[in-house]
């Protein structure tokens, strides 16, 4: 057994309903003074409103910040930051999808420091403390709330890390109840996005562990047991926490054994063409998975009775590429408007992944990057 440190969360609470004691975990955490941070389409739909409530009932003035994008632009972020800083709060709610708990981490550590956030991408390249963070995920996909990690865009089509132990929240507050009415289409894509995390987790060639396999092999079967009841009934109270539950183990995972060449191609899909993160990953997982069989094939095999099928390679990646059908997500590149002519940039793109392709258990060449976009179109 290899040596390896793992890094979490301090706490996670798991309980429908949880989000109707928020007020006593501020309190406990020590925040007087929220800044909860949401995006429009969340506030638009009123969610967060009751949330607000009893935080004010408990005479805890938060301040709502709902302007994050999907893909937050570094503009966005020290935006967020400015308005953290005028409100002088003293502690940050992360409510959402990735998007949202990515800036929420990034505004605690920047809240009260001077360290510009350029300084601060790559790995283990922030310096101080942060304010006392709690995290709320609203979907069962992108690990957020478990992860040392915000990704930030910081061109036209770039994104760039930021991975430090100080975006480890005190708190992630796991409610299904908040995941209930789902569209499908979000569940579906959130959902086949926390599944490559435990995959990639499972494979990584760096920092591969005992724990975090342990943590992939139990994520993997909670989703692929509930995806489709979740995708079909929304309001599956039972199959949406094993997703919550799930994803978030799946987001321990790898952030402890990093992912690799899913997201490495994924990435230039959403910076480009702005496909949805998840959706992305569906979209080049299986032809990951053909490439990668002949250097992964036993670690393929032992996830195979995860989801359900034989301890095979090929009968996993098999259910892997099934799972997708039955959740009803596009299959192809060309179904998403992306121009073949494009496929060669793509490469060239996700070549640029060095931080991800490392952590590949096969290595993947700019012509393997773009035979594999070339079997997605």
């Amino acid at each position: 057994m290899n040596s390896f440190e793992f890094i979490t969360a301090r706490r996670f609470v798991c309980e429908p309903g949880a989000v109707d004691r928020l007020s006593t975990f501020c309190e406990e955490t020590g925040i007087r003074r929220p800044m909860l941070v949401t995006d429009p389409g969340i506030a638009a739909t009123g969610m967060i409103d009751p949330v607000v409530t009893t935080l004010n009932e408990a005479r805890l003035r938060p301040r709502v910040y709902s302007d994050v994008q999907a893909d937050p632009p570094e503009a966005l972020v020290l935006a967020a930051v400015e308005a953290a800083r005028v409100a002088e709060v003293d502690g940050v709610i992360g409510f959402g999808g990735g998007s949202s708990m990515d800036v929420a981490k990034l505004i605690a550590v920047m809240a009260n420091s001077e360290q510009p956030i350029a300084d601060m991408y790559g790995i283990g390249k922030v310096h101080g403390e942060r304010l006392p963070l709690i995290q709320i995920p609203t979907t069962a996909g992108t690990g957020s709330e478990v992860t040392a990690t915000s990704i930030i865009t910081t061109g036209e089509t770039t994104k760039a890390g930021i991975i430090s132990p100080q975006l480890l929240p005190d708190l992630a507050l796991l409610d299904a109840r908040l995941t209930l009415g789902l569209p499908p289409a979000v569940t579906a894509a959130t959902g086949i996005d926390a599944m490559v995390h435990a995959i990639e987790a499972y494979t990584s060639k760096v920092r591969k562990n005992l724990y975090s396999d342990v943590l992939a092999r139990q994520a993997l079967q909670l989703m692929s047991t509930n995806i489709v009841e979740a995708v079909r009934d929304g309001s599956n109270e039972s199959a949406r926490e094993a997703m919550l539950l799930g994803a978030m183990m799946a987001g321990q995972a790898f952030a402890n054994a990093p992912v690799a060449a899913v997201h490495a191609l994924a990435y230039p899909l959403g910076g480009h063409y702005h496909i949805p993160h998840g959706l992305s990953n569906s979209l080049v997982l299986p032809h990951v998975l053909r490439f990668n069989a002949n250097s992964a094939a036993a670690l393929y095999a032992e996830l195979g009775p995860c989801v359900g099928t034989n301890a095979d390679c090929g009968a996993f990646v098999a259910a892997m590429d099934s799972l997708i059908d039955q959740v009803a997500l596009p299959k192809t590149l060309r179904e998403m408007n992306v121009a073949e002519t494009d496929l060669p940039m793509l490469a060239d793109d996700a070549m640029l992944q060095t931080r991800l392709l490392v952590n590949n258990p096969r290595e993947v060449t700019r012509d393997d990057a773009l035979q594999i976009y070339r079997a997605a179109y």
